[in-house]
């Protein structure tokens, strides 16, 4: 497939629209990059004022993605440093912004969350059911000690 050329400016222009569309971490960045034919230089330059006018912004980025993933996908910290980590988000960053999730709003989701397909486990012995949810909750990022947490309250 043919590339289609641009000028510096107009590549600049798409990176910034697509950085204002969402909020968007570096290694996204850099992989739509790619698309252009950038010389190193060309990227070092795009990537640095889009850092400097704050288009580019690694934490803002952390913070909405993790609110998002708890907030809205019911995802557990497990699962959402996982993609945290594959978007080369740093261990640090992603420690800082956990804070984002509130421990009530963690448990209450994991209450939910257990509640509801602990119903719809049937015809299953009542630790089968116990079990299967437990490692469904795992299985959306939530911690072992947690859902015991609300298991036994």
């Amino acid at each position: 497939m043919e590339k289609k050329s641009f000028t510096f400016e107009e590549i600049k222009q798409k990176l910034v629209n697509y950085c204002v569309y969402q909020d968007r971490c570096h290694t996204e960045v850099e992989q739509k990059m790619k698309e252009f034919l950038l010389i190193n230089e060309a990227k070092e330059e795009i990537l640095l004022y889009l850092m400097k006018e704050n288009f580019l912004n690694e934490e803002r980025y952390t913070r909405s993605y993790i609110r998002g993933k708890f907030y809205i996908k019911h995802w557990g910290r497990n699962k959402i440093k996982t993609n945290l980590k594959q978007k080369q988000v740093s261990e640090k960053l992603i420690k800082i912004c956990l804070d984002e999730i509130f421990e009530d709003d963690y448990i209450k989701i994991i209450r939910k969350i257990y509640e509801d397909y602990f119903s719809r486990q049937s015809g299953l012995q009542e630790y089968q059911r116990k079990s299967k949810t437990i490692k469904y909750l795992m299985s959306r990022g939530f911690e072992y000690e947690s859902i015991l947490q609300v298991i036994n309250d």
